[in-house]
């Protein structure tokens, strides 16, 4: 059996690719499985990375707001599609696989000028430009949630709900083997997240909320800060006396490994990126949103409010976001039990298990 996958741009949009592909190869030790994508995308990484072929090209998304600039853009997609017709006439897959993202667009269009079946998957709750542009030429469309069908119009005989793999570590750490193998006491434990990338007004309001919490020592508190965050952060920490040799309650990290540290918190203070939600619902923590304003369509807006929605999680919008709105949030909910217990019962209950094995069964007939 042959697949292609496509898409990408950022890890959003690879990751389920991968994870999607993962399954295949260990069910299929003979398939042969291939991505195409962009190289200025995480997939130019992450995809060799994993031991797959990676076919690129050049592709860059419109800009509503630099029309000259679009001719470019319009140059280069006829190019990749050019180049990606010429890739699959040669591969001859037997489905092509798009996960979103301008990347994935060549790759799908050649498709459906071949005749190849088309299966599309969007992770986020509002779809993106992608996806509603390639949506017609699609055999299927997967969603992660079922909010995302009403934006799809005409497209809903083709939709199925099928959510978002889930890797396997988060789903295998259990919360107090975790809180004892991170050397966490009996007190609350905060979990914030500023994004992979990191966010200066994510990270500047949890600066003020970790030096609140330093003098009260309620809560232990693990931030994280992303990858352009960290030494800012430290600093800004210090200018403001934060002292870390006198907190050890509290940690500022770039990078953790999630599973153990998701397991073992109580609350999770988080962007509303596709990945990232599915992860709260899996493990049914109560937790505090702030969508990214700056992300394509505003949709981890849309992301979040799939939750809120359900009474399954709290949102503070940025442009709303102080540290005493964020601490008096959290604040509330965990001197309260009972509510953050409610909070956390309903993300479970919005979580899809057997996202890996939904998507399997919907590209399998393709499969020779």
């Amino acid at each position: 059996m042959k697949i292609l996958f496509t898409g990408g741009g950022t890890a959003g949009h690879i990751n389920p690719a991968l994870a999607i592909a993962g399954d295949i190869r260990r069910a299929h030790a003979d398939a042969d499985i291939r991505f195409m994508g962009c190289a200025r995308g995480m997939e130019s990484t992450l995809v060799p990375k994993e031991g797959y072929r990676l076919y690129l090209a050049e592709v860059y998304g419109f800009d509503r707001k630099n029309l000259l600039r679009n001719v470019k853009v319009a140059a280069c997609l006829a190019k990749a599609i050019k180049k990606a017709k010429k890739i699959l006439s040669e591969f001859k897959p037997d489905v092509v696989v798009g996960t979103g993202g301008y990347a994935c667009f060549a790759a799908v269009y050649a498709a459906h000028m071949l005749n190849i079946p088309i299966v599309l998957h969007e992770q986020n709750a509002f779809p993106g430009m992608a996806v509603k542009r390639l949506a017609k030429y699609a055999d299927k469309i997967l969603l992660t949630v079922p909010e995302s069908m009403k934006y799809l119009k005409g497209y809903e005989s083709k939709c199925r709900v099928v959510g978002l793999p889930i890797r396997h570590e988060i789903m295998a750490a259990a919360p107090s083997a975790s809180r004892i193998k991170l050397g966490f006491d009996g007190r609350p434990v905060v979990l914030s997240v500023a994004g992979s990338l990191g966010s200066s007004v994510v990270n500047e309001v949890l600066a003020d909320v970790l030096v609140r919490e330093s003098r009260e020592k309620k809560w232990q508190h693990v931030h994280v800060t992303g990858k352009s965050g960290s030494a800012g952060m430290k600093e800004l920490l210090a200018q403001k006396g934060f002292a870390a040799a006198d907190n050890p309650q509290i940690k500022v990290t770039e990078y953790i490994d999630m599973p153990d540290y998701l397991a073992a918190c109580d609350i999770v203070v988080s962007r509303c990126g596709a990945n990232a939600l599915a992860e709260i619902k899996a493990t049914g923590k109560p937790s505090i949103l702030i969508p990214s304003p700056w992300v394509a369509e505003n949709h981890q807006y849309y992301n979040g409010m799939t939750l809120v929605s359900a009474g399954a999680a709290v949102m503070i919008e940025e442009k709303d976001l102080t540290a005493d709105k964020l601490y008096d949030a959290l604040e509330d909910l965990l001197s309260n039990r009972d509510r953050l217990d409610s909070i956390g019962k309903k993300a479970l209950e919005l979580a899809i298990f057997d996202a890996n094995e939904r998507i399997m069964n919907e590209i399998q007939p393709y499969l020779r």
